[in-house]
């Protein structure tokens, strides 16, 4: 199946989308389903750096680990989960728009499914991300225009 991919245009320069967006610690004020996010250590977010995420579907919560395989600031990132029944590959890409002033987002998001996960990827993951990505873009942006990030 192919990747899930959403794009948003939002009013604030690509390195400010991309320096709140790329901060996994940010993920639960814009990520309807983040519950919480831990870093894997204490350096700063490079290439290798990893995050545990807890995720709420329906009732459940589970937890998983992230890795950042690319990080190109301010335009592209590229972080796969690397444990558990479902492991998210999430790119990120930012263009400028109008001299730099604003930034056209595209996220996309695409699951590789291992044990019990093969089946819930086609028949309960992926549906809930295609209603939940475009809600969270929505909030995302709000937050970003809003001027209310440092």
């Amino acid at each position: 199946m192919p990747a899930i991919t959403e794009t948003i245009d939002i009013s604030r320069k690509p390195a400010e989308v991309f320096s709140y967006v790329t901060d996994p610690t940010h993920l639960p004020e814009w990520q309807e389903s983040a519950v919480s996010v831990r870093k894997i250590g204490d350096a700063p977010l490079a290439v290798g750096s990893k995050v545990a995420v807890t995720r709420r579907l329906g009732k459940r919560e589970f937890t998983s680990t992230m890795q950042v395989i690319e990080l190109e600031p301010p335009r592209h990132w590229h972080v796969h989960g690397i444990d558990g029944p479902v492991r998210g590959d999430i790119q990120g890409t930012i263009e400028p728009l109008d001299d730099g002033e604003r930034s056209r987002l595209t996220l996309s998001l695409d699951f590789e499914g291992h044990g019990i996960g093969k089946a819930l990827v086609p028949l309960v993951v992926r549906p809930h991300v295609r209603k939940e990505m475009p809600r969270d873009e929505m909030i995302l942006k709000g937050i970003l225009e809003s001027g209310s990030t440092a």
